[in-house]
């Protein structure tokens, strides 16, 4: 059996706990509450720990945070694609591995942003209240107009593995594809997509539909700011599945209020979990509770890579999946 002791912060799905157990390990704190911890919390349970799995967002793991939970530690599992929150300067010189889940998350989420692009384009949110509220008084010829997807252009902001599968769904609506990308993508620029790499303020300009699948960076904070929203054609729609500091919360509160957007699709925000005000006030964005990789087997895989780099880093032997 080995005593070494392991730090959950979240209660995660696919028997991560019962995992750990069958591979010999017996000293284990799991979060018991579906909620973050604080931070001081987080470092309280996690001092001494060989091997940490935490969610996106729990904490900034910088240089305060290693210190405080010692030199002991051999490895950070994320449960996400991303790893933002990591300062990876900090944990290479430290010698702690990082691990992430890049895959399971791919289908799901681009699911995700069709389901943001619908119920932005058609007026979901507005159309939901109203049924709601017991004022709708049946079908009428001048009831509000959402936009045709079909045969529009779609900008993807980001074409890795998600921004991939957006655009295999976005031949279904027959869109014209085109893409803002650090480096070019022969697969996307071939068959079936013929997809066009474009400069970002051109695609901008140019798109019916903006959705982001970028990291977030020191480069792409706040991407998306007041200026850019300027550039986008009149009655476009944005949606965001990947992080919420892309987008300059405040300034799309105005371009949605001002008649510069048609609507926006948000399953991420700037000051997670807390929502701009001003955005849940307007009846012209759909809003997601970060549901983007919330199936069953999405989240299942995420487990089972999310574990399976725990144990790898904690026994000294390559991290399947690693962060860089």
């Amino acid at each position: 059996m080995d005593d070494s002791f392991i730090s959950l912060l979240r209660p995660f799905p696919g028997g991560v706990v019962e995992r750990l157990q069958s591979e010999g390990f017996t000293n284990i704190y799991c979060n018991p509450h579906k909620r973050r911890l604080a931070r001081d919390k987080i470092i309280d349970v996690s001092k001494g720990a060989v091997g940490i799995m935490i969610a996106p967002g729990d904490t900034m793991i910088d240089a305060a945070f290693l210190d405080a939970v010692g030199s002991q530690l051999r490895v950070i599992s994320c449960y996400a694609v991303g790893y933002d929150k990591i300062d990876l300067n900090e944990t290479v010189q430290r010698g702690v591995a990082v691990g992430h889940t890049p895959h399971a998350p791919t289908e799901a989420t681009a699911d995700c942003t069709w389901l943001l692009l619908l119920g932005a384009a058609r007026g979901a949110t507005w159309g939901n209240q109203l049924v709601r509220s017991g004022d709708w008084k049946g079908v009428g010829p001048n009831d509000r107009l959402g936009q045709e997807l079909t045969g529009q252009t779609i900008l993807i902001v980001g074409a890795g593995r998600i921004g991939t599968a957006v655009a295999r769904r976005a031949l279904a609506w027959q869109m014209k594809i085109i893409y803002a990308s650090k480096s070019r993508k022969p697969h996307l620029e071939a068959a079936p997509y013929y997809a066009q790499r474009v400069e970002l303020d051109a695609g901008i300009a140019h798109a019916d539909v903006v959705t982001l699948h970028c990291p977030l960076t020191p480069e792409t904070h706040h991407l998306i700011d007041a200026e850019r929203l300027d550039r986008f054609k009149p009655g476009a729609i944005i949606v965001n599945t990947a992080r919420g500091e892309l987008i300059d919360e405040a300034a799309l509160v105005e371009a949605l209020k001002n008649g510069r957007l048609h609507a926006a699709g948000l399953d991420v925000y700037e000051n997670e979990p807390n929502v701009q005000a001003g955005l849940l006030d307007l009846d012209n964005v759909f809003l997601l509770p970060h549901l983007g990789s919330a199936t069953k087997s999405a989240r299942q895989w995420m487990s089972d890579l999310a574990i399976t780099n725990l144990i790898a880093g904690i026994r000294g032997e390559a991290i399947p999946y690693e962060a860089t």
